[in-house]
């Protein structure tokens, strides 16, 4: 592929003669000025409108196709993934928490397919836990009006975006409880008539935004 992003190691400078030396000082020359039409290269690929493309960021896409449910409703449940779409630094360790190989801020988003199958009004909170704690101000609550009939629970989508900082191997879960085991995080397969997409119970990504400030 053309104009690809190659690595540039420092020049292997030859010494200078004891005594000067217009051979020496042309090839000491043409060292640095190779040296520097790479980074030239490698710089210029940036200043377009696509430079963008040349860059390979950390980042990941996670979801789960099982429907997940609560037993209780004084438990908080970490959100599964069974699915790794695409994955460069971020993975899924013990099928809930999504770890980080670097440091950084991110930025981890979701969208969860919430259900309630009851004839009340539920509640469900999902919110963020760092390393096992949850984080402070991370919680969302998504209410969920009765459902419409027996054969026709009551569906929405809850979805929130939530910057937090990483250091290497650190890991953020997402963590749900609901006011009534009646309503779930909803997996779907695909329909028919028209033919359609298969419903994850859940989406999640992460993705790098910036080096940690301090």
């Amino acid at each position: 592929m053309a104009n690809l992003l190659t690595p540039v190691a420092p020049p292997n400078l030859p010494l200078a003669p004891g005594e000067y030396s217009a051979a020496a000082t042309n090839t000491f020359s043409n060292v640095l000025r190779l040296y520097f039409n790479r980074l030239s290269n490698n710089l210029n690929l940036f200043t377009g409108g696509t430079g963008g493309q040349y860059i390979s960021n950390v980042y990941g896409a996670f979801q789960d196709s099982t429907t997940q449910t609560a037993v209780s409703t004084t438990v908080a449940y970490p959100i599964t993934f069974n699915t790794t779409d695409y994955s460069n630094g971020v993975t899924v360790v013990s099928s809930s928490r999504l770890t980080v190989e670097y440091d950084g801020l991110y930025n981890l988003q979701f969208s969860a397919q919430l259900e309630n199958t009851t004839n009340a009004p539920v509640d469900i909170d999902i919110w963020v836990r760092k390393n096992g704690t949850d984080v402070t101000a991370s919680n969302s609550r998504f209410g969920l009006p009765a459902r419409k009939n027996p054969g026709d629970p009551f569906h929405v989508v809850g979805a929130l975006n939530y910057f937090v900082e990483l250091q290497a191997l650190d890991y953020v879960e997402l963590v749900w409880c609901t006011t009534d085991v009646g309503a779930d995080i909803k997996a779907y397969t695909a329909g028919t008539s028209p033919t359609r997409p298969s419903i994850p119970s859940i989406i999640a990504t992460m993705s790098f935004v910036s080096a940690l400030t301090t």
